[in-house]
């Protein structure tokens, strides 16, 4: 082999040589596979109640047996699905009750973790924020719900980051996907004739707190943020379909009733 080539292409050749760790692989497929079903989860794909086997997981995620074992695993453990014995797998349905009681939960967790981002936060990781704010301010009249959530997702992973703690990646994880998960419910079937410019601009005020080092801005955006959250909520209560909560109520449902 020439011994010409570049620094990237020997650690590209290099990974992908069968010398390579096969467990590196394994984990790899694990997390690509959970990734997969959470974001059928959070766009509905995968509707809230519904049963399914892991070989229609298998189908629908186009990953093997292991790695979709160990992602309903960890998926049952975020409370995002519930594993049924003799009747498969379970997409957990929506309750607004709990999910409100959870919202508490997640406001106060997200004030200690945006503290300590913006305490702790060094060059790096200010200077992704504010990379992101920018690509965010640049897409924020012409984002679709899909791609805010990407944004989203890399948001809440790069203050985990910059918190510096792993133990509260695994409490708030799960916590980002329920809430993503109801706020794709709010903006594509009650407030589809709306923006979500709300929602864009109070994560654009967070990044730019944590990005200057404000703590007080940051915690303030950040409650904001939630106060929004908790809005949502009132306005589901009154007028969501049951059966975008749990697909098992849609016989119940008149059909002058679903949208």
């Amino acid at each position: 082999m020439a011994q010409t080539r570049s620094q990237s292409t020997l650690t590209a050749v290099d990974i992908a040589e069968p010398a390579a760790p096969r467990r590196r692989n394994r984990v790899n497929l694990f997390d690509l596979a959970y990734e997969r079903l959470e974001d059928l989860i959070v766009n509905c794909e995968l509707k809230p109640g519904r049963f399914l086997a892991i070989q229609d997981l298998q189908d629908i995620s186009g990953f093997g047996r292991t790695p979709v074992h160990q992602a309903v695993s960890r998926l049952a453990a975020d409370t995002l699905v519930i594993v049924r014995p003799r009747h498969g797998v379970q997409i957990a349905p929506i309750d607004l009750a709990r999910e409100r009681v959870l919202l508490r939960l997640r406001r106060d967790l997200e004030r200690f973790v945006i503290r300590l981002a913006t305490e702790k936060s060094g060059p790096s990781h200010r200077n992704q924020l504010l990379h992101l704010a920018r690509a965010l301010r640049e897409h924020r009249e012409t984002l679709t719900l899909s791609e805010f959530n990407t944004f989203d997702r890399r948001i809440d992973q790069l203050i985990l980051a910059a918190a510096g703690e792993p133990f509260l990646e695994h409490t708030l994880r799960p916590l980002h996907t329920l809430f993503r998960r109801i706020g794709w419910i709010f903006h594509n079937r009650i407030a589809s004739d709306q923006n979500f410019g709300a929602t864009v601009d109070s994560h654009l005020a967070i990044l730019d707190a944590i990005a200057g080092r404000q703590v007080d801005e940051a915690v303030a955006a950040s409650d904001a943020l939630m106060d929004f959250v908790d809005s949502m909520f009132d306005i589901m209560e009154r007028e969501v379909d049951p059966s975008l909560l749990d697909c098992n109520l849609a016989p119940f449902v008149s059909p002058a009733s679903t949208r």
